[in-house]
């Protein structure tokens, strides 16, 4: 036992003073002893544990928070389809802003949502009870969320394809006019929601005013082009406040779009252009340009 500890305690005191390791009669450059057989580096020698990003409690509450969006979107897809609305393109709004709006508009859903069940119309011979017993306040914001519906899914829709496929952040500006990606991306958000929100628009005040094709786009233009900058408006301030401040500067790091964090993020950005565009909506609505829901 004493010669083999000799031995090993020889190796590396030769290994130290000649720059190689011994092994018996065989020496070995240190710099060729950490090489593959065949004299490649390997990948990675050692185990290295990634360093997180963001601390562990704001994983866990981003995560709570896009899965209580998605139970809350889930409860009012599946009452939608059993209640279905008296006007069409409200059963995806509805869906669509509980993924931000959670218990809140679930509650608004069932409170007066219901209201305007197709089944309800039928009742009373055409006309929802919701044109008559909805508070006004209510109609504003319900107009607001038919806006914010296609706001929401124009950006989801957009952040994506700019994460997946850099090139197009380079398409709207980046690197060009633009140093920051995120402000190059924000114009691509801007159009896919702008025409998913006139979209909208359009499937609902056409039917609800018996308008040709052309007429209709034209008055869902009017309806919906202030009440969707008011929106967006909202949005880009939030995430900026977010990405910059919360973020980047308390945190030390910005939130991919892979990351629990930057959805998170992006249902406070909806709810903030909830809050811009409310005025908005209640001026379109008071003053008739935009319908009551």
């Amino acid at each position: 036992m004493r010669k083999a500890r000799c031995t090993v305690d020889c190796c590396v005191f030769s290994s130290k003073r000649r720059g190689s390791l011994s092994l018996g009669n065989r020496r070995r450059p240190v710099s060729l002893a950490l090489r593959n057989n065949d004299g490649s580096l390997p990948l990675r020698p050692f185990p290295v544990k990634e360093p997180r990003v963001f601390p562990a409690w704001l994983d866990a509450l981003s995560l709570a928070a896009l899965l209580l969006g998605a139970a809350c979107a889930l409860l009012v897809s599946v009452d939608a389809i059993r209640h279905p609305q008296h006007m069409t393109v409200m059963n995806v709004v509805w869906p669509v802003t509980a993924l931000f709006g959670t218990v809140a508009v679930v509650w608004a859903y069932f409170r007066y949502g219901r209201m305007a069940a197709h089944h309800a119309a039928q009742a009373r011979h055409g006309t929802p009870p919701n044109k008559s017993e909805t508070p006004f306040p209510v109609m504003v914001g319900k107009g607001a969320l038919h806006c914010g519906s296609g706001c929401m899914l124009g950006d989801v829709a957009a952040e994506w394809l700019a994460f997946l496929v850099p090139a197009v952040a380079v398409w709207f500006g980046w690197q060009s006019l633009f140093s920051e990606k995120m402000v190059a991306v924000w114009i691509l958000d801007f159009l896919f929601a702008f025409g998913l929100g006139i979209v909208f628009q359009y499937f609902a005040i056409v039917p609800m005013r018996g308008l040709s094709p052309g007429k209709g786009l034209i008055a869902a233009l009017k309806a919906d082009t202030a009440s969707l900058v008011a929106w967006q408006v909202g949005m880009y301030g939030f995430m900026a406040f977010a990405q910059f401040i919360l973020f980047g500067h308390l945190l030390g790091h910005r939130a991919p779009v892979n990351t629990a964090e930057f959805w998170f993020a992006m249902q406070g950005a909806m709810i903030a252009g909830f809050l811009t565009s409310y005025p908005v909506n209640w001026w379109l609505v008071r003053s008739g340009i935009k319908e009551r829901m």
